[in-house]
């Protein structure tokens, strides 16, 4: 669904456009969950997300050059397919606890994702886990403690569908990862959206109901705001660093919490908020820390290939 990332250029230095770009991705998602929760279980879980994805296909249409292009070995179907059924299954669940818990609770447990990316870039990826980001990953759970406290009260299967959507969607990148560089993004993208409609279709013809004319344009209107979000998240991270753009996803959690309040009548829990303010605080945490690891190693390459150039030391 961001199609249009690698055409967009390298990163600017446009802090205020990053910010504002943010934003707006942050109404974009939290616009799409609200669309989901506004159409309940009308339609079953399975059945919406493979409308979504089959209305989405339309988007699709500029990628197919760079899609036709591409020559995926075996290895790249297997990843490819891979990718799309843990992301169709991810998908039902998450249609599903829409109709379950609060809009704020799914926002607030989405930010595990990344955590959970962590983790599994270290155990599967050789990637160093440094101490910040394990204190990181610490807090990140005990934000998941505070929002869910389980022992206290019920949890609900919504809850247990979202804490496998994280650890899905945390499957799901890190796959994207072994892509990246081997693929082009339209590549990617085309890709995951091809494989989840195939992947939802025999799910939604066993739970299939008739859907009204106004269903499908709730659903189109779901597309257009994910479509949308993902392209303006793509314009704020070329206008600006993830230093910039990373803290304004902590936004979501707020609108999540005033739609809720306002379009559906849910209370305000605040051990959601505070537990979802700890979870973003720590998901940010690393993603700064990231970019610094980053940058570090990319001036270390770079006086390296100056010492190359001039092992005298460059009179």
């Amino acid at each position: 669904m961001n199609a249009l990332s690698s055409s967009v250029p390298a990163t600017e230095n446009r802090p205020l456009a990053g910010v504002l770009w943010m934003v707006l991705t942050g109404f974009m998602f939290v616009g799409m969950t609200a669309v989901v929760k506004h159409m309940g279980d009308a339609v079953p879980p399975a059945q919406s997300a493979f409308l979504r994805y089959l209305l989405g296909l339309v988007f699709l249409l500029p990628m197919l050059p760079a899609m036709r292009a591409a020559r995926p070995d075996r290895q790249g179907w297997v990843l490819f397919g891979l990718r799309g059924a843990v992301h169709t299954v991810a998908v039902i669940l998450w249609f599903y606890a829409m109709t379950k818990i609060t809009l704020a609770e799914v926002t607030a447990m989405n930010y595990l994702t990344p955590v959970y990316v962590a983790l599994g870039a270290a155990m599967f990826l050789g990637e160093r886990l440094r101490l910040r980001r394990i204190a990181a990953i610490a807090a990140a759970v005990i934000g998941a403690m505070i929002m869910l406290r389980p022992g206290f009260r019920e949890l609900s299967p919504g809850h247990m569908a979202m804490l496998a959507v994280a650890l899905m969607m945390g499957v799901s990148y890190l796959l994207t990862k072994q892509m990246t560089g081997r693929y082009s993004p339209p590549m990617i993208v085309g890709m995951l959206s091809i494989t989840v409609t195939i992947g939802l279709a025999p799910f939604a013809w066993a739970v299939w109901v008739p859907v009204t004319g106004s269903q499908l344009a709730w659903l189109l209107l779901v597309a257009f705001f994910a479509t949308a979000g993902h392209y303006t998240m793509t314009l704020a991270f070329a206008a600006a660093p993830v230093s910039v753009t990373q803290p304004v996803t902590a936004l979501q959690l707020i609108w999540a919490v005033i739609l809720g309040a306002m379009l559906f009548g849910e209370a305000v829990d605040l051990f959601v908020v505070l537990g979802g303010a700890v979870i973003a605080s720590a998901v940010i945490f690393i993603a700064l820390r990231e970019q610094a690891v980053r940058r570090a190693e990319a001036r270390a390459t770079a006086a390296d290939a100056r010492a190359v150039q001039d092992p005298r030391g460059g009179v």
